[in-house]
């Protein structure tokens, strides 16, 4: 008997379609808390968590993530965007509203180690990833069964040195406008910039290192060789340097000489799996600002 959850978004629960997220940046200066408090009183909204961070009081940058409810939100979203403007003008800021009615939805680049995916998987079943999966898109069909028995659409697009532009035009044409974020779970190929340049800071990858860390392959066996006593995993965001992009979240286990390859490995997936499922969850929470080559994570 097949107990996965079937696809499609998870349901909308009541309080969420009257409930949205702000999320602004700006160069700090004072009013700017209180102007949007004040902004969201005046239209009735009413404020449930408020977090806010400063780089630094003088000349710095300011971040801040402000989660309200709002009767009607849905008819009166456009309305409030469009009355924010003045405010945003004001203080100079980069913001986007987020409806938590409207999912998120994701795609999930896998090859053939499935540790991270199923990870995603299990944690979107059991609810704690908020988000619907679109599909799953692979080098290799070998997931393809187990994907499918979550009614979750797998597509299965080789890739050689010959074919790469070839399948990365299939890809960008299968999430181009129907994702809002692409995670690499454990994808085993680099990603061009013209997949990148529509995602910006909206694809996560997970490092099989705590980065900066050891380059090229095999990094558990170079770990050993050095007998490292840390091993960790890296989820950041994908830029054109390849592991640059903005670091959302790391761990760490610590390890000794008694490990050998296979057991780094096996603590290595571990971290890997966690890490990578944190960072996807901040990412659709709304809980990430980019600024730079570094990130704010109100967590």
């Amino acid at each position: 008997m097949d107990t996965h959850v079937k696809t499609g978004g998870r349901p909308v629960k009541p309080y969420e379609n009257n409930r949205a997220r702000m999320l602004i940046s700006c160069p700090d200066g004072p009013g700017i808390v209180a102007a949007v408090s004040q902004f969201l009183h005046e239209h009735g909204a009413n404020i449930v968590q408020s977090d806010q961070y400063t780089m630094d009081p003088e000349g710095g940058m300011f971040f801040m993530r402000i989660e309200f409810d709002l009767e009607q939100l849905e008819d009166r979203v456009d309305g409030l965007k469009e009355d924010f403007g003045s405010i945003a003008d004001k203080f100079e800021m980069q913001w986007n509203l987020y409806q938590l009615s409207h999912k998120k939805k994701l795609a999930i680049f896998v090859s053939k180690e499935d540790h991270c995916l199923v990870e995603l998987l299990w944690q979107w079943q059991a609810g704690d990833l908020d988000a619907e999966i679109s599909m799953v898109v692979s080098n290799h069909p070998d997931m393809k069964e187990y994907v499918e028995s979550f009614g979750i659409p797998y597509h299965h697009i080789p890739v050689t040195p010959d074919t790469k532009p070839e399948a990365e035009q299939k890809q960008l044409d299968l999430v181009n406008g129907k994702v809002d974020l692409i995670v690499l779970a454990r994808y085993m190929q680099i990603v061009s910039p013209a997949l990148i340049q529509p995602y910006r800071n909206r694809i996560i990858n997970i490092h099989h290192s705590f980065l900066p860390a050891f380059v090229g392959g095999k990094p558990y066996a170079q770990a050993y060789e050095r007998g490292v006593k840390i091993i960790g995993a890296t989820a950041h965001y994908v830029t054109e340097e390849l592991d640059g992009g903005p670091i959302i979240e790391q761990d760490v286990q610590r390890v000794s000489h008694r490990d050998n390859v296979s057991e780094l490995k096996r603590i290595g997936r571990t971290i890997e799996r966690v890490v990578l499922a944190r960072a996807v969850k901040w990412h659709i929470e709304d809980r990430i600002l980019v600024h730079q080559n570094k990130t704010v994570v109100f967590n």
